[in-house]
Formats: C-alpha cells, sequence, structure tokens
C-alpha cells in the first residue's frame, strides 16, 4: 500500500475536491491588446514564416491563445483566492514541489491585432493521488476560457503536478547491467502520448511507415503533425510516407539524469529527412561519442517492448542508400 505525506489527514481527498468547479480567475483583462510586435516576436522565436501573420489581414497564431493573458513579473490582480488556497492546501500536506506537465487548446475563432482579450479560469479537476517517478502527489487542472468582443475565441487546459518529491534513498538507480539469471522485469519505457491530432502517426510507426503530414491547399510538408498547415493555415492534409533517409542535423548526448528503461549516456539526434522535415529520435549502430553533425542515418523501428515499437535511426557508411 503506497503511503504519503498526507498520511493521518484522511479527510484530505475530500478537501481537495470540493476545490473543483470553483473559480480560478473571474473577468481577468489582458494587459495588451493582440498586436504586431508580440505575433512578431512570437513568430521570429518559433521560425513561422507564415504570411497569414503579416499584413493588414493578418491573424495572431492560434498556438499565442495563452499569451495574451499572461500576467508578466507583476502579475494579474483579478486572480481569486481559489487556486492560492488550493496550492496552499497542498504545500501543508507535504507536496510542495510542482511541474507543469501539458497543455491542450483549442481554437474557435482567429484574434486580430486591436483584439481586446478577457478570460475566465477555473479549477477543472483535482485527481486522485498518484505515484510518478518524480513522487507521490495530486494532479491539478485549470480551464482557462479567453474572449475577445464577447465571443469565446479559445480554451486552454493546463495541468501541474504538485508532488512530494522521493527521497534520495527511494530514487530509481543508474540502470545495471543484466545477466542471464536476473530475474527482475525490464523496465517500461514511458508510452507516447497519443491523441486526436497524431493518432494516424503512431497507425504508421505500427505498420512501421513514418508519415509525413502534407497539406492538401499548398503542398508543405509539416512535421510534428499538427492540426493545420503552418504556411496557409488550412485544415486538410494527407500523407506521404518518408523514404527513411536523412541526416543528423543536431544532437546531444544524455548522460543525466538515470532513468528506468534507459541506458546513459546515449544520443539524441535531430535527423532531417531527405523530404526536408526534421524528426527527433535516437541515432543507434555508432558509439554514442562518434556521433556527427551531418552523418547520414537511415529509418529503422525498434521494438522496445512487446506493447512499443519506436522509430529510430541508424548510422550509415556515406553515400549508402
Amino acid at each position: 500500500m503506497s503511503t504519503g505525506p498526507e498520511d493521518g489527514l484522511p479527510d484530505l481527498r475530500a478537501r481537495l475536491a470540493a476545490y473543483e468547479g470553483r473559480v480560478a480567475a473571474s473577468a481577468g483583462v489582458g494587459k495588451d491588446p493582440v498586436n504586431e510586435p508580440m505575433i512578431r516576436h512570437w513568430c521570429e522565436a518559433m521560425g513561422d514564416t507564415s504570411p497569414a501573420y503579416r499584413g493588414p489581414d493578418a491573424v495572431a497564431p492560434p498556438t499565442m491563445l495563452q499569451a495574451w493573458t499572461m500576467g508578466g513579473l507583476s502579475g494579474h490582480t483579478d486572480r481569486s483566492e481559489a487556486y492560492d488556497e488550493l496550492l496552499a492546501l497542498l504545500d501543508g500536506a507535504g507536496y510542495t514541489s510542482v511541474v507543469a506537465t501539458d497543455c491542450e487548446q483549442e481554437y474557435l475563432r482567429p484574434l486580430r491585432p486591436g483584439d481586446p482579450i478577457t478570460f475566465d479560469a477555473v479549477i477543472e479537476a483535482v485527481s486522485e493521488r498518484k505515484t510518478t517517478t518524480l513522487g507521490t502527489g495530486y494532479f491539478v487542472t485549470t480551464r482557462m476560457d479567453v474572449r475577445t468582443r464577447g465571443e469565446l475565441a479559445g480554451t486552454h487546459r493546463f495541468r501541474i503536478l504538485k508532488y512530494a518529491p522521493r527521497s534520495r534513498a527511494n530514487r530509481p538507480n543508474p540502470p545495471t547491467p543484466r545477466t542471464e539469471s536476473s530475474a527482475a522485469a525490464p523496465a517500461r519505457r514511458p508510452r507516447p502520448v497519443v491523441n486526436r491530432d497524431n493518432a494516424g502517426f503512431w497507425e504508421g510507426v505500427a505498420a512501421h511507415r513514418l508519415l509525413i503530414q502534407r497539406c492538401t491547399a499548398c503542398a508543405v510538408l509539416r512535421f510534428p503533425w499538427l492540426p493545420g498547415c503552418h504556411a496557409c493555415g488550412s485544415q486538410e492534409w494527407d500523407t506521404v510516407p518518408a523514404g527513411g533517409a536523412g541526416t543528423v542535423y543536431s544532437y546531444v548526448v544524455m548522460h543525466h539524469p538515470p532513468f528506468p528503461a534507459f541506458d546513459p549516456p546515449y544520443a539524441v539526434g535531430l535527423v532531417e529527412l531527405a523530404e526536408g522535415v526534421r524528426i527527433v529520435s535516437n541515432v543507434i549502430g555508432v558509439p554514442y561519442d562518434k556521433v556527427r553533425i551531418g552523418m547520414p542515418v537511415r529509418l529503422e523501428f525498434l521494438r522496445v517492448d512487446a506493447e512499443l515499437e519506436l522509430p529510430v535511426f541508424r548510422a550509415t557508411a556515406e553515400g549508402e542508400g
């Protein structure tokens, strides 16, 4: 039976659940209206050159949705006390660390320069107690509805984990070499997050096909998979299979932290495919310290356990097809 820092506080889960549905921010106002300088800075940082974000008919990149609601260093004055109370309750129960885990966004109408921003936020959910690699804690999800001129422009869900870090004695140890007599089950690789936007990619991997999205309006290829085209904004697309050839565009060598199912050091490459898009994956077939920028690689599919296969890239000899 798992234990946590709140043992002796049997009503904690009920107290946390009481915050579900409570207002986290009410009638918030964006510190700036949608504006061209912020759009330009965002596009430069993202390397997004779409003409849709420039000129007299420009719209803001949809993924900027949260940016228009941020309070900066001075924060917002319209934040309710409920969210701070919830975090304080978790702090008091021993869950003093926090990490952002993921966000989900839904876009309902485009935002244009000059649009004023208002928003409301609610504490949507507090999970049951969960045990993770970092430690034991609770996932807290907030939902923010972003509006302009009275219309709902989009919804942003943001999830954090408030947790108690594992004690040093209970942290995973670096992987040790396995022997034929070892009876311990191998650690499982983390599972990829599969959603409606990328399910087709993982179906392709299961069939040993690396599928690249192609906009059917302007024929631009894109990877990773996205709901819409970064070049023209169209939401219509099909796929083309990658041929498998590529080169190492950049790479890192992972030494730390040790993590179950991984055996550092190992090389993680940003591979540029012959089709022109780039993908992050492991570079195999050579020692980690022999990986080099420009090295030719070839796509393979690696089965890491009974349920999971992943695309990886094996170093090849120069000129090998």
